[in-house]
């Protein structure tokens, strides 16, 4: 198991800065705005030569806990508990602050130790200025600009030495690669909350506050058949109402999210049923090729189930043929109940979407689909088509070839993929499917 290094401090020290220089590339959202760091948001990096798991976490503020800033605080608090190295940041620039104080005396009762990370020291005399940090008990600090990169190499250097023992690499478990799902919906259809049922922990910051998540955050985790990485997406709505530049990259980072993930979760508000953003969403996925699962969520507070069902079947029907037979699976995620059911259903869907079909059986079902609906006239000539092939999975595709067979018809290839969706077994998977015309050698004499 890598060693756990969490960054701590309180709001626009530079945590997340640290976290994207340490990582190597920009993993989490940046701005001037304190407090955009909500969640705690993890990837594996190397400090110091050493294999790590880095924790970006919410800014530690004062704060009663039935607040959100409570509540940020709290999951801040749980990161250091786990944490085998806490790296405390502090802004040098505007000095120690009362609530520097309050969080480096706890620091100081608990087991981690505690590296002291002196921020924003850059230009003649930054160094001078993180002498003050002394001052918090917590050892020589490290004095760095995460922004610019400066003590950077020390901070690799001093880290490294306070790691627990390095493991032997045959001893680490190195076995099947983790299933990737990205949990995504519209603000406030309870994401973040059905990522905590899965782990059984209040690991993202939940409420009744629209948008309390900004960034895409990951967290890896085991369901009953093996690794999952989990990711718990800012909520997109529509186009037209995202103004704040924060909210325009909190939805291109879900969208980095899905684009990386293999199954996308749509959590839909079961209350106000699929509206069009839903359907942009699932459409969104399909376009880029992910396996779909749709968790209709506060079922527990619907009274008439199955109009509920039926509405959202009629949606699915008419909207989103393109993952015809998508699975559906009804859950309370503040309950807990339902929420079993949802892991087996993504795995049996991820199975489809990376099932391969045998050439021998491909062709065997291509002709009998051919036979049972021949392809239609093209510019008034006929599209012969010859054989098909299934270059690749995830997503399952098909390639024809045929003299014209790139003039198909969008209602026929949508036959040819319907029947092999129902032949193969294949609801709620994208399909795609590509013409490979035959070159006529004789075509320009």
């Amino acid at each position: 198991m890598l060693p756990r290094i969490a960054i701590i401090g309180r709001p626009n020290v530079g945590k997340s800065t640290l976290f994207n220089r340490l990582a190597g590339r920009k993993l989490a959202i940046v701005d001037d705005t304190p407090g955009v760091t909500r969640d705690r948001k993890e990837t594996e990096a190397r400090l110091g030569g050493r294999a790590v798991m880095l924790l970006d976490t919410a800014g530690l503020e004062e704060a009663p806990p039935e607040t959100v800033a409570g509540r940020m605080r709290a999951s801040s608090e749980i990161a250091a508990r786990q944490a085998d190295l806490v790296l405390f940041v502090i802004d040098a620039r505007s000095g120690i602050t009362p609530s520097d104080r309050a969080f480096a005396a706890w620091l100081r009762r608990q087991p981690a130790p505690v590296l002291l990370v002196a921020n924003k020291t850059e230009g003649r005399g930054g160094g001078m200025a993180a002498y003050e940090a002394y001052e918090l008990g917590l050892g020589d600090p490290v004095a760095i600009s995460a922004e610019h990169g400066e003590g950077i190499a020390d901070l690799h250097t001093t880290a490294a030495e306070l790691l627990p023992e390095e493991e032997d690499e045959d001893a680490r478990t190195r076995d099947n690669r983790p299933l990737r799902m990205a949990i995504v919906g519209r603000p406030n259809a309870g994401k973040s909350t059905l990522l905590n049922a899965l782990l059984g922990e209040e690991r993202m910051i939940t409420g009744p506050e629209p948008g309390l998540t900004r960034d895409a955050v990951a967290v890896e985790w085991s369901d009953d058949e093996g690794k999952v990485r989990l990711v718990d997406t800012a909520g997109m709505r529509k186009k037209a109402r995202i103004i704040e530049n924060l909210e325009q990259m909190s939805v291109g980072s879900t969208i980095a999210a899905l684009k990386e993930a293999e199954v996308a979760v749509l959590v839909l508000d079961g209350l106000l049923g699929m509206d069009e953003q839903d359907l942009r969403i699932a459409r969104l996925a399909e376009r880029e090729g992910r396996a779909v699962v749709i968790a209709l969520n506060k079922w527990d507070a619907i009274e008439d189930r199955p109009a509920a069902r039926r509405a959202l079947t009629d949606v699915l029907t008419a909207s989103l043929a393109q993952l015809k037979g998508v699975e559906v699976v009804t859950l309370s995620a503040m309950t807990g109940k339902g929420v079993d059911r949802l892991m087996p259903a993504v795995r049996k869907t991820m199975e489809r979407w990376n099932k391969r079909v045998p050439t021998g059986e491909l062709n065997r079902w291509f002709e009998a689909a051919v036979a049972k609906h021949t392809p239609p006239l093209a510019d008034g000539r006929r599209i012969k088509l010859r054989y098909a092939t299934m270059p690749k999975a995830r997503p399952p595709t098909i390639a024809v070839f045929g003299p014209r067979a790139e003039d198909l018809p969008e209602d026929y290839r949508r036959y040819l993929v319907n029947s092999f969706r129902e032949a193969f077994d294949m609801p709620g998977v994208p399909i795609r499917l590509h013409g490979r015309g035959g070159k006529n050698p004789f075509a320009e004499e």
